[in-house]
């Protein structure tokens, strides 16, 4: 008895300390997952999904039906949508949003003295944007004027000369006039001494001296028409230069004009309202005619430049209802219209045409731009950029419907 209680102790011992050691080692390793800290529950877990076996496929079957009836449903929704309108929407994603841009650029060459405008400043129409040194064309314009007050007391000196012209043939004929009259005097006076140097009771003498007065008379009335005459050609001749004096009068004003418009242009000025873009400028450049200083985008005469395929004009008319989706607003969709449709398509208008005629021929879909108005609302806004990327969908129900738009404004 005392041999197997002393064995069985021994046992109980061993057994003690084996649990102590492994109690030790599981102690100095760290406890990195669940299982390790409740191995009940990982038990527990293994042993569920066990117990649940025999309602997998129900559930499964449950969840296929629930998706498959969803899928319909879409399909149903889907299917009704676009009968009632998708069918008559035609949408592109190619399209922008356009406007007129004005190239700001001086009409004369000069030094810029002042630069009135930044870089995204709006302006309105008229107002000053830069000014170039305007010292030689103010010279110019002072020069045409002075030209302009000589000439024309140029041409008040040929109008007194004509008027003593006129003064002189005046005083011709009437010079004439007195000359006539002696002519027939003289004439009458050798009437006279002829009859009585017939008659025996006039010399020879007294007639002689008749017949030169007469003579003399013929000739003084002869030179009194010569007179006139020159006087008439003289003042032909100052009408002559009075006229070129008028027209050379005319030159200069038209130069002093032109003087005056290059004087004018030293100063540029906004043609419209809108935002000024891409300035390349600054005080103390030499600019040329023609070189671009600035861009003026219109701030009110935005529209929608919408490239579709030739496939899908079939329904698309002037006036129908656009949806328009403004790719950098998540806002609710602009409503415009359709204004116009390009009356050729892009590659048509491009630099270099393509020549379908020779070689091999790749048939590719071609656009036709159309051009879609803005409604005025959305314009005054002042959100809308040009070159921004839109969205659009036309609806082909609609048409011959008018709307106020920014393009009628």
């Amino acid at each position: 008895m005392s041999a197997a209680k002393s064995a069985t102790d021994h046992e109980a011992m061993s057994n003690d300390a084996s649990e102590t050691t492994q109690t030790a080692e599981l102690k100095s390793f760290p406890r990195t997952d669940e299982t390790s800290r409740k191995p009940d529950t990982a038990a527990t877990v293994e042993t569920t999904p066990v117990s649940a076996e025999p309602n997998r496929p129900g559930r499964r079957r449950a969840i296929l039906a629930g998706i498959a009836l969803l899928l319909l449903a879409g399909a149903g929704w889907y299917g009704h949508e676009w009968w009632t309108v998708g069918r008559f929407m035609v949408s592109t994603d190619n399209a922008y949003v356009e406007a007129d841009i004005a190239t700001i650029s001086p009409k004369v060459s000069g030094y810029i003295d002042k630069v009135l405008v930044s870089n995204n400043q709006h302006v309105k129409a008229g107002d000053p944007l830069a000014t170039l040194d305007d010292g030689d064309y103010r010279i110019a314009a002072d020069q045409a004027k002075a030209q302009i007050a000589t000439q024309e007391l140029t041409l008040k000196r040929i109008d007194a000369q004509i008027g003593g012209a006129e003064a002189a043939l005046a005083q011709a004929k009437a010079q004439r006039e007195a000359l006539a009259a002696a002519e027939v005097n003289a004439k009458a006076t050798l009437k006279r001494a002829k009859t009585l140097n017939g008659d025996g009771h006039a010399s020879g003498a007294t007639l002689d001296a008749a017949e030169a007065a007469w003579e003399q008379a013929k000739a003084n009335l002869s030179g009194a028409a010569a007179g006139i005459q020159a006087a008439d050609a003289n003042i032909a001749v100052l009408r002559a230069q009075r006229a070129e004096a008028e027209s050379t009068l005319t030159s200069m004003q038209l130069a002093a004009d032109k003087a005056d418009r290059d004087l004018s242009f030293t100063v540029l000025h906004a043609p419209y309202d809108g935002v000024i873009g891409n300035l390349d400028m600054q005080e103390g450049d030499l600019v040329s005619a023609g070189r671009r200083l600035a861009a003026l985008v219109p701030s009110d005469r935005l529209y929608i430049d919408a490239n579709f395929k030739e496939t899908q004009l079939a329904g698309i008319r002037p006036g129908e209802k656009v949806a328009i989706h403004v790719d950098a607003y998540e806002d609710e969709p602009i409503e415009g219209t359709v204004m116009s449709i390009s009356p050729a398509t892009g590659s048509v208008f491009s630099l270099l045409p393509a020549n379908n005629a020779t070689g091999n021929f790749t048939k590719v879909v071609q656009r036709v731009p159309v051009r879609i108005a803005l409604p005025a609302k959305a314009v005054e806004d002042g959100r809308l950029r040009a070159g921004l990327s839109v969205v659009v969908d036309i609806d082909t129900r609609t048409g011959g419907d008018t709307v106020e738009t920014a393009a009628a404004e």
